[in-house]
């Protein structure tokens, strides 16, 4: 039988997780556990939390931001035509694609120039070398 609730430990053991990142995805609005115990200071998570935290780890390793990833996570809260949420998910995809990409091309002309300033580095060290021999 599966569980139903869980609390800040389970969570944080099942996900190799802080309870404090764990809090942080409750102050960002990604996480709405309920409250019990005395003064309510228990909290009790939901099935739902952990598939939201599941999803928001997962939107994470994407390279999302967690603005980004509750925009996409809360679209799938609601019933209504999916059809829409998808166009969404796969938009936010495809603008993140188009920043790694253009991350990618910069760093890659950074280590071209890189490589042609050691190749120039190296061709006036052997002049160097050459003209410092005695003959």
């Amino acid at each position: 039988m599966a569980i139903s609730t869980y609390s800040i430990s389970d969570l944080a053991l099942e996900f190799d997780l802080t309870t404090r990142a764990i809090r942080f995805y409750e102050d960002m609005g990604l996480l709405q556990p309920t409250r019990s115990g005395p003064g309510g200071r228990t909290r009790v998570y939901s099935q739902r939390d952990r598939t939201r935290l599941k999803l928001t780890l997962r939107a994470k390793r994407l390279g999302l931001s967690l603005t980004q990833a509750k925009e996409v996570i809360d679209m799938y809260d609601s019933p209504r035509d999916t059809t829409a949420q998808l166009g969404k998910f796969l938009a936010v995809l495809a603008a993140h694609r188009q920043q790694l990409e253009d991350q990618l091309a910069e760093l890659q002309a950074n280590i071209d120039e890189v490589k042609a300033q050691e190749k120039d580095g190296r061709a006036q060290l052997s002049k160097s070398l050459k003209q410092a021999k005695p003959a």
